[in-house]
């Protein structure tokens, strides 16, 4: 072979190389790019949580007149306020420490609604003692129309309503299996994923039927899917979805337990399962096969 030839076969396989090189890092670069705006999409979310929770303890305290109650609930406000100047000047690609954020979130959601049930007996206390007592009566009627007077805090209060009534996800669990049903963590003999989760109690929440959207990312972050089709909708783009479970939610605990069937190759490393419902993200998780 003379030396043109061979030097004709050389560049051949270097343009080769060099186009799968690049296909590879578009292919990452993109998959990289859909996973930071869905982190700065939560983020955006959780800012308006966390902003949103502050301004209810500014409402609870109108609402009583018990100074020890105000003292904690001013308390709670600061901490919120605190979470919140911590979650804006995190970067939108720390997925970590949005993580921990987010835990902190679900404990204030807890916090307030605690405080919101605690404040409604007074208030029916109140209401109950005001036939007895006017100068009660007085405070609770100026309090009143206070409230009344205030358009946004109207808004507000909606908006209350809405995040207390969503579905929370706790106590994820993640199980590769064999083909036996046991649990393993070497991946190349996992034949299904089993994940299991706890919908909490909610009195607040609207009961009936539900749809629940499972996304399991592989350690690239590509999400595992049977089919192109397989999409929900969140905050008005498609997302790809693993599984999809219909439940009947009746206000109370309740265990949902869904399978992956492992077809595909699955490399090693850590993979994320993220729970969706009335699109919002519920609930997240993380596992790892070696």
């Amino acid at each position: 072979m003379d030396k043109n030839k061979k030097l004709i076969i050389i560049i051949g396989l270097l343009i080769v190389i060099i186009g799968g090189v690049s296909f590879f890092a578009l292919h990452q670069v993109q998959e990289n790019k859909e996973m930071a705006e869905l982190f700065a999409i939560e983020k955006e979310e959780m800012e308006n949580e966390y902003t949103t929770f502050a301004t209810q303890y500014d409402e609870l305290q109108i609402q009583i007149n018990n100074d020890s109650l105000r003292e904690k609930l001013a308390s709670e406000k600061l901490k919120t306020q605190r979470l919140l100047e911590e979650l804006r000047q995190v970067k939108s690609s720390n997925a970590a420490e949005i993580m921990r954020l987010k835990k902190e979130l679900k404990t204030v959601r807890a916090v307030l609604r605690s405080y919101v049930i605690q404040i409604d007996s007074l208030n029916r206390i109140n209401e109950a003692l005001t036939t007895e007592n006017k100068e009660v009566k007085k405070k609770y009627n100026e309090a009143t129309r206070q409230i009344n007077t205030l358009a946004e805090e109207k808004k507000t209060l909606d908006k209350k309503v809405t995040l207390a009534a969503q579905l929370d996800a706790t106590n994820i669990v993640v199980e590769p299996r064999n083909k036996r049903g046991k649990t393993i963590n070497k991946v190349k003999n996992v034949k299904k994923i089993a994940i299991s989760f706890t919908i909490v109690k909610n009195i607040t929440a609207k009961t009936g039927d539900r749809t629940l959207y499972v996304r399991i990312a592989k350690p690239d972050n590509e999400v595992l899917s049977k089919s192109a089709s397989d999409t929900f909708d969140y905050e008005n783009r498609e997302l790809a979805y693993s599984i999809k479970k219909y439940i009947e939610y009746t206000g109370e605990e309740q265990t949902v337990t869904v399978y992956w069937d492992v077809e595909e190759y699955l490399p090693a490393g850590t993979y994320n399962v993220y729970i969706f419902a009335d699109g919002t993200m519920i609930g997240q998780q993380a596992f790892t096969m070696k």
